[in-house]
């Protein structure tokens, strides 16, 4: 096994595939996103491209915009399975990729998402991510009671609150509680169970969980923030960080001032791994790569681009679509418009143009070429200060991954930036990140270090 700092690699396996048009590829089943084998075909691929973790972003309602009327019925964003229940199935028939999905904290409660965690843990032989969101859209708060998102600010107070609870559920049985022993009959050691007794602002969880410890201590921590709030919830609590950027400058900004913030949680940096997105093009040529592309680009409507901008920044339907683009008047707050408009003022685009610039990454970067090319723009991140390592966003599903790890995979890997095989048996493990002890058992190993240090004195 290399002890060479190398590339970490994860999939968004969203739908049909990152592209606007995913479904409407000639050799894509259009309605692969409710297909069970598509699924298990996309994550058996990721497997044998040997990526750290299959990553299934989710919210609870339909989150792509009907405006202009329209744009809507012309997605495959529209239906899609619970994730926590696909990834239970995709846990039989596959043995070592991470499995990752989407739990808001706006309109779970922490139980609810521990105890899910946890049994994905164990069903998976340690496999289980957990990313954490919360859900900013109207259309997902009218599923719950409300007419609108809740504020931003008290989106995040909850979900600070929110994780530790679930850390601390996640901690209610020491790694060798259960000793069950038939001949004394004892099941388990009462020392160490351990009630969680949280009262909160939010919330008032008395725990403790009812399933033991997992494989992997706890389950993987994701978190995909780059607002203020967000950056602080990765510091303190995330073990990967899904970002987004377009610029190896704007990269290395992220990657250092998140990195550093890790400091005031007496966590080391190389515990978190952070992973902007990338959609990734090969071909054996630059032509063949950009002709690859163009099938997509050639089958985005406008009404399609128009309603992904919509999300963002809003209704543009009554400009120019070959116009530039104008000060949003109804702009959501959110950071992923701000990358849009800079976008559009960065190359001066017109609305169509930007529409179609981001109709791949959505606002992600995007590399068309080579496996050279490709490699060569991912080395520059990952040594250039900007990455530990890239979330995949494959154009359409499977055939934009199988694409990657037939042609980018083995470049990564002849210049010994890829593992050859798998590391160990956890996600934690293959990311490289160290075992979470019990914090009980930290706490007793702090005490005695304490008295020792008092004796010496």
């Amino acid at each position: 096994m290399s002890t060479k700092r190398q590339i970490k690699l994860g999939v968004s396996m969203v739908g049909m595939g990152y592209h606007l048009a995913a479904w409407r590829h000639p050799d894509a089943s259009a309605g692969g996103n409710m297909e069970l084998q598509h699924f298990v075909k996309t994550t058996q691929v990721a497997e044998r491209g040997l990526l750290d973790m299959a990553f299934l972003a989710d919210g609870v309602g339909i989150r792509f915009n009907d405006r202009p009327p329209g744009a809507l019925s012309h997605t495959c964003k529209n239906v899609q399975f619970e994730p926590l229940t696909l990834l239970s199935a995709l846990a039989m028939v596959t043995q070592h990729v991470g499995l990752v999905a989407t739990a808001s904290t706006t309109y779970n409660e922490p139980y609810h998402v521990a105890r899910k965690f946890s049994s994905l843990d164990h069903i998976s032989g340690g496999r289980a991510g957990w990313n954490v969101v919360t859900s900013a859209t109207d259309m997902e708060a009218q599923n719950f009671g409300l007419d609108g998102a809740p504020a931003k600010g008290g989106r995040y107070d909850r979900a600070i609150e929110f994780v530790d609870v679930v850390r601390g559920l996640w901690d209610s049985w020491e790694d060798d509680a259960f000793v069950r022993d038939k001949d004394s009959g004892i099941n388990y050691d009462p020392a160490k169970l351990h009630i969680l007794n949280h009262q909160g602002e939010h919330f008032r969880v008395r725990g403790p969980l009812n399933i033991q410890r997992t494989p992997q201590g706890t389950p993987v921590i994701v978190q995909a923030g780059a607002s203020e709030q967000g950056r602080e919830l990765a510091a303190a609590t995330a073990d990967v960080v899904y970002a987004a950027s377009q610029t190896l400058e704007d990269a290395r900004a992220y990657y250092q001032d998140v990195k550093r913030r890790m400091a005031r949680y007496g966590r080391h940096p190389d515990n978190l791994k952070i992973m902007p997105g990338l959609m990734a093009v090969p071909g054996r040529t630059r032509q063949e790569a950009q002709d690859r592309y163009e099938v997509l680009q050639q089958l985005v409507q406008p009404v399609v681009g128009l309603g992904a901008l919509a999300n963002y920044l809003g209704d543009l339907s009554d400009y120019d679509l070959d116009g530039p683009l104008p000060e949003p008047k109804d702009r959501r707050d959110h950071s992923r418009g701000q990358i849009f408009i800079d976008i559009a003022r960065r190359n001066n685009l017109t609305i169509r143009q930007l529409y179609l610039s981001i109709a791949g990454g959505n606002g992600h970067r995007i590399v068309i070429g080579t496996p050279t090319d490709i490699v060569d723009a991912m080395e520059e991140w990952f040594h250039g200060g900007g990455a530990d390592g890239f979330n995949i966003l494959p154009t359409w599903l499977p055939g934009g991954l199988e694409e990657v790890v037939e042609m980018v995979v083995p470049e990564m890997q002849r210049r010994g930036l890829y593992r050859t095989a798998y590391e160990g048996r956890t996600l934690r493990e293959n990311l490289g990140l160290a075992y979470p002890e019990h914090r009980s058992v930290l706490a007793r190993r702090a005490t005695i270090a304490e008295t020792l240090g008092s004796a010496a004195e």
